[in-house]
Order: C-alpha cells, then sequence, then structure tokens
C-alpha cells in the first residue's frame, strides 16, 4: 500500500504517526480534515501547527484532483469533470442529480485494458490503476465544488474495478467509514465487465452494494465480438458466478446492457437473454448509448428499445431503460480525456 495519506486507515494513520514521533491526537485531527472537511491540501488544516503541516507533507503526500474541465448539461444539470490527478494523468467522474439526491459516477483507472469495442475508455490506451486516495479524491472535490451532498457511488466510470481489486476494496472501506463520510454500502453499485475469479472473491466479502455486470450480449459469439473479455470469461460461466452472488448476499444484481443498433437489440438477442437470466435475483437495465465519435456503433432506435423491453417483461425479467443523462456534454466516459490528451498534443490548452 502507497504512504499517500488519503489511502490510509485511521488505524494505519496513527501508526504512521506514532512512527514518526506525532501524538496520536494529531491522527484523528488529521483523519477528520481529510475524510470529513475533505482537505485537499495540508494548509486547508488550520488547526495543525505549520511546521507538522511541512512535515506531513513531505513524508506523508495527499495526492488530491484538480478539476481541469468541468461541462454542465444544460437539459439535466448533469456535471461532467475532467480530473487532473498529481502525476498529470486525467480521468473523468460524472454527478447526476435524482429525486433521492446526487449520485457520482468515478473511475477506478486512468484508461482500461478491456478493449470493449463500443466504450470510448478504452480509446486513449490503459495507463495505470488509480490509488484508493484517487478514487475518493474524485468524490471529494466534485461535493466540495458543488456545495452538496454526494451520498450515492457508482464505479461505473474509467477503468475496471476489478482489475484494480485491492484499491477498489480499500476505496470502499474508508468511504463507508463511519469517522468520514460513512455512505451506506447499499448506496454503492460496482460496475464490472466480468472478471469471474474476482466477482467470486467478493461473493466471499459478503458486502451489501449492488453489483452491476455489464452483459451487453446474450452469447458467446456475439459477447466475445464486442467484449474481448468473453474469451477468457464466458457467458454461462460469468452467469454462475452471478446465480451465486445473488443467493449469498441477498442482493439484486444489476445487467447493463448497451443497445447498439443491428447488433445485440433483436428480438432474438432479448428472448435469449431471457432464458439466460431466467430465476436469478436480477434486474436489466438497457442502455440508449451515447455516440461517440471513433466509435462505428449506434444507439438502438425508441421502438427498438421498448420492443425489447417488452419481451423481457413478458419472459419474467424486469427491464428499464436508463435515463439518458448529460447527452450535450461528452456524458460517455473517456470522451473528455480523449479530447484533453488530443488537445495536448496540439498544444491546446
Amino acid at each position: 500500500m502507497s504512504r499517500d495519506i488519503l489511502s490510509m486507515t485511521f488505524g494505519e494513520l496513527t501508526d504512521a504517526f506514532t512512527e514518526l514521533g506525532i501524538q496520536k491526537f494529531r491522527a484523528k485531527q488529521v483523519y477528520e480534515w481529510l475524510h470529513k472537511h475533505l482537505a485537499s491540501d495540508y494548509d486547508e488544516m488550520l488547526n495543525i501547527p505549520k511546521s507538522l503541516r511541512t512535515e506531513l507533507s513531505e513524508k506523508l503526500p495527499l495526492y488530491t484532483c484538480k478539476i481541469a474541465r468541468k461541462q454542465v448539461s444544460k437539459l439535466d444539470s448533469t456535471v461532467k469533470y475532467l480530473f487532473e490527478m498529481h502525476d498529470g494523468d486525467f480521468v473523468e467522474s460524472v454527478v447526476m442529480k435524482y429525486k433521492y439526491g446526487y449520485t457520482i459516477c468515478v473511475s477506478s483507472q486512468v484508461g482500461c485494458k478491456m478493449g470493449c469495442a463500443f466504450c470510448a475508455s478504452t480509446l486513449g490506451g490503459f495507463k495505470r490503476s488509480l490509488l484508493p486516495g484517487e478514487i475518493l479524491s474524485q468524490l471529494y472535490t466534485a461535493q466540495k465544488d458543488l456545495g452538496e451532498r454526494i451520498s450515492h457511488i457508482v464505479l461505473m466510470g474509467m477503468g475496471e474495478p476489478l482489475d484494480n481489486y485491492d484499491n477498489v476494496l480499500r476505496f470502499l472501506e474508508l468511504i463507508t467509514d463511519e469517522k468520514g463520510l460513512n455512505i451506506s454500502m447499499r448506496n454503492i453499485s460496482l460496475s464490472t465487465c466480468g472478471i469471474v475469479p474476482k466477482i467470486n472473491d467478493l461473493i466471499d466479502k459478503h458486502l451489501q452494494l449492488t453489483l452491476s455486470i455489464s452483459l451487453h450480449a446474450p452469447s458467446d459469439e456475439l459477447r466475445s465480438r464486442i467484449m474481448p473479455v468473453n474469451n477468457k470469461y464466458p457467458v454461462d460461466e460469468l452467469l454462475r458466478s452471478c446465480r451465486k452472488y445473488a443467493a449469498e448476499t441477498s442482493r439484486r444484481i444489476s445487467f447493463e446492457y448497451a443497445m447498439l443498433s443491428g447488433v445485440n437489440d433483436s428480438d432474438e438477442c432479448a428472448a435469449l437473454l431471457a432464458s439466460k437470466l431466467r430465476g436469478m435475483l436480477c434486474h436489466v437495465n438497457l442502455i440508449p448509448v451515447n455516440e461517440v465519435a471513433e466509435s462505428p456503433f449506434k444507439p438502438s432506435s425508441h421502438d427498438r428499445v421498448e420492443r425489447f423491453v417488452e419481451i423481457l417483461n413478458k419472459n419474467g425479467i424486469n427491464a428499464t431503460v436508463r435515463r439518458k443523462l448529460g447527452s450535450d456534454i461528452d456524458a460517455s466516459c473517456g470522451q473528455l480525456r480523449q479530447k484533453e490528451n488530443k488537445n495536448r498534443k496540439k498544444g491546446v490548452e
């Protein structure tokens, strides 16, 4: 585990202070500054002596992110952030407003190595995984900027969370800590393209989060064509783990299904999907995809989406269509980073 202070549990931070010869009560003060008051710099910690702040900045770096770009939808007030990390890398987050409050979609990696054909996150390539504190910092920075409490989290931004398993679990531990923001695990969704061994590890943890599976196709032939991960973990193997997860945790699984015109939106696909999911504690979330300039895929028509829902519902599968948010602000994860990287190469600020 890195020595960056934002990734430390309260116990680890206290131990680190003891090693440095700093009084234990200072650990509690600093932890509260980080996780309750959302300090992004040691200089914000006004009840900490200046000499100690200087020492801490040298020995326990605080890796927070800065807002590089911010877009606000005129249609629905969705906010898209491009965050610059401490090393100059860029990640994206989206804050959405619902009746129950604010939800943030955070990134877990800089880029993505999964190579899903319709996803903008993979276009810029994979750079690295984010530290727990760097995932936290996205939420903390957005909450401070908006001046609103963010109560729900989806790990559905750039990257594959289960490819960054240990850091994501530490992030979950920190964000649900009662000494910090204390967000309920039931208000957190983790989305994966289907890394089966890590799903099985999650089952053993018995966490009460919502597991979202980016399925997007009901057959191996079709899914392998658009999602390379399926070559390693085929549909039936993935669904066996999903059934076990739902049974062991009593948590309903959400299957994400991006509707791609002429690709995976046929009546036959809907019928096969229904037969594969029958009897499982689950819900299908159909996603009208945002168009990405570099992608050949187009969103399914409204009528085709409605027909797909109809077939699933008739076969006993609960299915809804995700409300389309932020369509006027590069809402697909990876688009803003891609534009920023292009501009940097051209020397455009």
